[in-house]
């Protein structure tokens, strides 16, 4: 059974002529121990879909199903629980935490409340435990400070330490590193990876850079989404290595390469816009298709394709490319093929 499942859900905002299908229909199954990461372009509905995982918003329809039940259903005990179990770290670390709290009150505070702690000396305990495992040492150097004393990065360790205070199962990481310093990018994805392996942490990762989800979903799963629905999705090693959907084959050609050579050789795609559509007067048919390059008229421009699996793995929204892999980088005078982006950025373990 999943730990985490979406069936058909959709969420909107606003009313009448103003209203905005920010998540469409959007299904997928989290098993207990993976990571899943969401990817897409800002305002495409990645991070409205983790708040209605995290029991933050409400599914407009659909289900969100957490060990089979949904959570809508749930008695008030159990939605405790849920709400125990699922934990959220935000993209913002400054404006999630309580600016007139010191760390040892973030921490030992919901310690107490929750009872995963005996007295205030045994919560101190534990929160110089829970600092020390997201590598905030020597921990008595933290207790004391308050959000604005500390860096983006300390900041967002903080927050992860306050969301395993409550023993969680599952996490949701909204863009958790988007807004800390890249030098210290690798360090907070190695920190959340060795939670996972750690304390068995399933993951939803929520990020726009391809190059994050690839280091930190390797063995894992990429859902690719694209205003509001999910256009392809799969293992991450075959989603990066041999993209189906024109819409993640773009993303990826247009990752950076630290390598001029690469550069060089690397395959563009040309998009026939580079406009994305408003939500409020959204194209027939394919979302993409304005800014598709391989559009076909009359087919593309008419109907929703139906997101279908495919033989090499996982899922696609477009039967006239889902059975067409792509060279990302060009053929070498040497006559040997590349045919992954090659992200260089992050090079995952292993």
């Amino acid at each position: 059974m999943a730990l985490i499942e979406l069936q058909n859900v959709s969420r909107a905002f606003g009313k009448g002529d103003e209203r905005v299908v920010a998540v469409d229909t959007v299904s997928f199954t989290i098993e207990e121990g993976d990571v899943l990461c969401l990817v897409g372009e800002s305002g495409c509905g990645k991070s409205t879909t983790g708040k209605m995982v995290a029991g933050l918003l409400e599914p407009t329809a659909g289900q969100v199903l957490f060990d089979g039940q949904d959570i809508a259903k749930m008695d008030k005990q159990a939605f405790q629980r849920y709400r125990h179990a699922v934990q959220i770290i935000h993209q913002d670390p400054y404006a999630s935490l309580n600016p007139t709290q010191t760390v040892r009150q973030m921490i030992t505070r919901p310690l107490l409340r929750h009872k995963k702690a005996k007295g205030r000396e045994g919560a101190e305990a534990h929160a110089v435990e829970l600092l020390e495992i997201v590598d905030l040492t020597p921990a008595e150097d933290f207790m004391n400070k308050y959000p604005h004393q500390l860096s983006g990065g300390q900041r967002q360790r903080v927050s992860v330490a306050r969301a395993l205070t409550v023993e969680p199962r599952f996490i949701v990481a909204d863009e958790a590193v988007s807004m800390v310093d890249v030098s210290i990018r690798v360090s907070l994805l190695n920190m959340l990876s060795r939670l996972k392996e750690e304390f068995d942490v399933t993951f939803l990762f929520i990020t726009h850079d391809l190059a994050l989800a690839k280091y930190f979903a390797w063995q894992g799963r990429i859902s690719v989404m694209y205003l509001g629905r999910i256009v392809e999705d799969g293992p991450t090693q075959r989603v990066v290595m041999d993209p189906r959907h024109p819409y993640t084959q773009a993303l990826l050609a247009a990752v950076p390469e630290a390598d001029p050579e690469l550069a060089r050789r690397k395959r563009r795609i040309e998009l026939r816009s580079a406009d994305i559509p408003s939500l409020l007067d959204l194209p027939p048919g394919c979302t993409f298709n304005p800014r598709c390059p391989y559009v076909v008229t009359g087919e593309c421009d008419v109907e929703v394709p139906p997101l279908d699996p495919i033989p090499e793995g996982g899922r696609v929204a477009c039967p006239v490319r889902s059975s067409i892999s792509i060279q990302l980088v060009e053929e070498t005078p040497g006559g040997s093929v590349h045919t992954d982006a090659d992200i260089s950025q992050y090079q995952p373990d292993g």
